[in-house]
């Protein structure tokens, strides 16, 4: 305190608060007795605040990662001792794994940048039932509206596994029924239910809530035909081809790189392409045909090919009878048809990415 008060001062003569003792003897402090509060401020013109010095703190910079080169043993090292060569061996190979990873991630990221599908089998399963109502007590009479028979339809599917069995895929997310498809139609015998009353229909929005499959209820005592009209929802989108164009490539069904690529391997293997200019295709007498021209650009094909398009492709269609029998019964068939799936594939490939990454 008191070399506080000659460095605010600018004194250079000890304080007052020194005793000859303490003056005579440097190093020594004075005996001071504290009075249990804070000592008064000792007479004199009045002190300022303390000024402020900003604390610096050090921070710990990070180490700057090793080159390659800070890793390599000299060759006078080398010589000296041999068993070193097994380390430079190890980073060479390092290196080349390093190279190897890298460009095996370019080729994944490559191959998810395209729709990774897989074909599967789904099976339909149309289970009818049909009851007849009955009294509340066995001494009623039962009146016409109470015995009137009643059936019920239900249109369900499940998903096969490689051995043909309906166990659900641990791998693969869980798919509701309605996903796999754009639209459903159930036509109904119009002579039993009139024009209004025989067409049931869903068709897929932006805000339709997956099920697991549909149902249909209506009053009847006699068997019902109905047809199933079933739209396959593609992703992406497919096109039905021309018949004359279909034809010729062997490809009734397929999405529009499909059918390019098809169509450039029908030019490739009959030599169409022009010798000197290399962007024209000579059309040949099948060609001529279909586009109506007899040379035609690459840049055109993507134009000519749309009138070719037909869409949506043909519907499923199921035909099945309702079967209406006396008292509750309960019959069951299945149909299996082929529809697309993610590949599993594609999950191992985002998990390998993600760990890859991660270790760098």
């Amino acid at each position: 305190k008191q070399w506080y008060q000659r460095r605010v001062r600018g004194m250079s003569a000890p304080g007052p608060y020194h005793s000859e003792q303490s003056r005579r003897t440097p190093g020594r402090r004075p005996n001071v007795k504290s009075s249990g509060g804070p000592p008064s401020a000792p007479p004199g013109p009045n002190i300022g605040p303390m000024p402020h010095h900003p604390v610096h703190r050090q921070t710990h910079k990070p180490k700057p990662k090793k080159k390659a080169s800070d890793l390599v043993i000299s060759q006078q090292l080398r010589e000296l001792v041999p068993e070193t060569q097994a380390y430079m061996d190890l980073l060479s190979f390092e290196r080349k794994l390093d190279a190897t990873i890298m460009r095996k991630r370019l080729d994944i990221q490559e191959v998810l940048k395209k729709p990774m599908k897989t074909k599967r089998k789904l099976r339909i399963f149309i289970t009818n039932t049909s009851y007849t109502n009955q009294s509340k007590s066995p001494g009623d009479q039962l009146n016409s509206e109470e015995c009137q028979t009643t059936w019920e339809l239900k249109i369900e599917g499940r998903l096969l596994d490689e051995n043909g069995q309906v166990r659900a895929d641990p791998r693969a997310p869980k798919k509701k029924f309605s996903s796999f498809f754009k639209s459903l139609i159930i036509e109904l015998d119009k002579e039993m239910y009139g024009p209004d009353s025989n067409f049931v229909e869903w068709h897929r929005n932006p805000q339709t809530q997956e099920t697991d499959g549909f149902q249909v209820k209506r009053p009847g005592d006699k068997p019902v035909k109905c047809t199933i009209n079933l739209q396959l929802d593609y992703q992406p989108q497919n096109f039905k081809l021309d018949p004359r164009l279909g034809r010729l490539l062997g490809i009734h069904t397929a999405t529009r790189p499909v059918i390019v690529t098809a169509l450039w391997q029908y030019i490739k293997t009959n030599k169409l392409q022009d010798s000197i200019h290399r962007d024209t295709i000579k059309c040949d007498e099948y060609l001529q045909a279909i586009f109506d021209c007899q040379t035609m650009k690459f840049s055109d094909i993507p134009f000519k090919l749309n009138p070719l398009f037909q869409q949506p492709p043909d519907p499923i269609v199921i035909e099945h009878v309702v079967a209406v029998d006396p008292g509750e019964t309960k019959s069951v068939t299945h149909w299996d048809i082929s529809v697309e799936v993610d590949d599993t594939l594609k999950q191992q490939m985002n998990s390998f990415l993600l760990s890859t990454v991660a270790q760098q």
